[in-house]
């Protein structure tokens, strides 16, 4: 039997299939979402996952009952259906569990225009909807069902992601990137092929939701070992490793050094202040504080938010920010509904390969400026007790509590703040050299063990 408790997150639906998530789910889900956005017509995809295509079925027959006519795009990245639910002005829901293990599926909601779909603004009414319907009190159905169309958009979103790259005099420059059996097999290909100034070669292009060669989630640093040997043994001048569902990028120099979320953040940040003067860029608060410094001394304004999809698009808009960065990898344009792509930020770190005719390793040597701890997980029983004591424990610093606990040390910070989807605590910390970074890491797990 379906769990929504389990499978309503903060951002996104998502569990395992069938134990949390099965058709009997996806079909009142789909009427949720009928009823929530009150749509005419929605479109719909999925990623490569086997438990796609009957999630989506069951999902669209929810939708096509209560008189909700569907856009099904077939196989598709979640930048892909974001691009979609812009271009056709539509509520869109993504199949996709995207960097999680085989076993898990989900759904990643949108409003018309792309605009962000979160617990706060839909996924929860949507799960009351949804009960009502498992437990036998669904809706009366339409007098008209819906109709269902497939469209293939695949075309159209590699043109939309190729202009933000266009105006740059483009370079001859070898390209590896690492997929991972995910949808960049898909995608990444159709973008590549319009761009005859790059070499370039997939690794993992076959999609396979059974993640054959290594899982699909490039913030973890193994995940990465293949592409960064291949970068070397091959002479890239760039890797690029995708997510699942392809709507991240991590990037590789031609070192074989991976880039943090932040410098990758930094460096997008100068290049959309150079074509928009003075603009405001948004930065989530587990970033390096090299962001907002380099953000500055280009004359943009820096805006600190939470972390999440929905709370970065809803502050894009609000303050008309041009570009939104995540250390986790997400980034934001507003020239693309506001909504996430792997691949425009692609384009972007091309662009300023081109445009500076300098190799990525000196590219970012000006924004590394401070020692990271990167993201370090840690399985806690009671969470809110253990950010209690550290709370208190470091009750002399300055401290906020935006998303979990950030505490100012001065020449070092980090912050604390649950998973919404583990049991998880998760640290980041960052100091001024790499001893004093070690150092307090060691001083606050000590702290979050002994809870």
């Amino acid at each position: 039997m379906a769990n929504l408790d389990a499978i309503v997150k903060a951002y996104d639906i998502r569990g395992v299939v069938p134990d949390q998530l099965d058709a009997q789910a996806a079909y009142a889900l789909g009427v949720s979402f009928a009823k929530f956005t009150g749509a005419s017509a929605v479109v719909v995809a999925h990623d490569m996952r086997p438990s796609g295509p009957e999630l989506v079925d069951a999902f669209q027959r929810g939708l096509l009952a209560h008189g909700v006519s569907v856009t099904n795009l077939g196989l598709a990245s979640s930048d892909l259906l974001y691009y979609a639910s812009g271009k056709l002005d539509m509520p869109g829901a993504m199949f996709t569990a995207s960097h999680n293990p085989a076993q898990y599926n989900g759904i990643k909601c949108c409003l018309s225009g792309a605009r962000s779909i979160g617990i706060d603004n839909g996924l929860r009414e949507m799960k009351t909807i949804a009960a009502e319907v498992l437990a036998g009190r669904e809706p009366a159905l339409a007098a008209t069902t819906g109709k269902l169309d497939h469209v293939n958009m695949l075309s159209e979103f590699a043109d939309h992601v190729v202009r933000f790259i266009a105006g740059d005099t483009l370079r001859p420059l070898k390209i590896v990137a690492d997929t991972a059996n995910g949808m960049g097999g898909l995608v990444v290909p159709a973008v590549f092929d319009r761009l005859s100034a790059f070499d370039l070669e997939v690794m993992y292009g076959e999609l396979d939701g059974t993640f054959p060669n290594h899982p699909a989630d490039p913030l973890q640093p193994a995940n990465q070992r293949d592409l960064q040997a291949r970068v070397l043994a091959g002479g890239f001048d760039v890797g690029l490793a995708f997510d699942g569902d392809a709507d991240r990028v991590f990037v590789v120099d031609e070192l074989g050094k991976g880039m943090s979320g932040s410098t990758t953040t930094a460096l997008l940040a100068s290049r959309f202040l150079r074509l928009n003067s003075g603009a405001t860029i948004l930065y989530n608060l587990i970033c390096s504080r090299a962001v907002p410094e380099v953000i500055g001394e280009l004359g943009g304004t820096a805006i600190r938010t939470k972390n999440g999809h929905s709370y970065m698009k809803q502050i894009m808009a609000e303050t008309g920010a041009v570009f939104a960065g995540e250390h986790s990898g997400h980034y934001y344009f507003a020239d693309n509904y506001r909504a996430d792509s792997g691949l425009i930020a692609t384009m972007g770190v091309l662009g300023e390969m081109c445009t500076s005719r300098k190799s990525l390793s000196e590219l970012r040597k000006p924004l590394e400026r401070y020692a990271s701890s990167g993201e370090i997980n840690t399985t806690v029983a009671d969470i809110g007790k253990v950010i209690d004591q550290i709370a208190k424990d470091y009750s002399s610093f300055d401290q906020d509590h935006l998303d979990g606990l950030t505490v100012d040390c001065g020449s070092w910070w980090f912050n604390v703040r649950p998973s919404n989807t583990e049991p998880l605590l998760r640290l980041n910390l960052e100091a001024a050299t790499r001893d004093e970074c070690d150092t307090q890491v060691m001083a606050l797990l000590a702290t979050i063990t002994a809870q």
